[in-house]
C-alpha cells in the first residue's frame, strides 16, 4: 500500500466514526422530539437539530425511497448504520492488507 492509499484509509475511518456519532445523535434527538422531551421551539435545540438533520437527511433520503418503514421503525437508519460499520470493520482493513 502506498503512502497516499494509507492516508486515504486513515482519513476515511475517522470520518465514518464521526458520521456514526452524528447518526446516533440524530436518532436520539428524533426519539426525544417524538416523546415531547425536547421542544424544537427552543432556539438552541432547533439549531442543533437543524445542523444534525442537514447532515443525516441527504444520506437517509435515498435509502428511505427504497426501504419503507416497518411499523414506525426506520429501517433505512439501521441499513445505513450497519453499512457504515461494515465499511469500517471489513472493507477498510481489507484495503489496508492489499499490497
Amino acid at each position: 500500500m502506498s503512502f497516499l492509499d494509507s492516508l486515504i484509509v486513515f482519513f476515511i475511518s475517522p470520518a465514518i466514526s464521526i458520521l456514526l456519532i452524528i447518526l446516533f445523535a440524530y436518532m436520539i434527538f428524533s426519539w426525544l422530539i417524538a416523546f415531547n422531551v425536547v421542544n424544537l421551539r427552543n432556539p438552541v435545540m432547533g439549531t442543533i437539530y437543524g445542523i444534525i438533520s442537514s447532515i443525516v437527511e441527504p444520506i437517509l433520503m435515498p435509502l428511505r425511497r427504497v426501504i419503507p418503514p416497518l411499523g414506525g421503525f426506520d429501517m433505512a437508519f439501521l441499513v445505513l448504520a450497519l453499512g457504515l460499520y461494515w465499511i469500517q470493520g471489513w472493507v477498510l482493513p481489507t484495503l489496508m492488507t492489499i499490497v
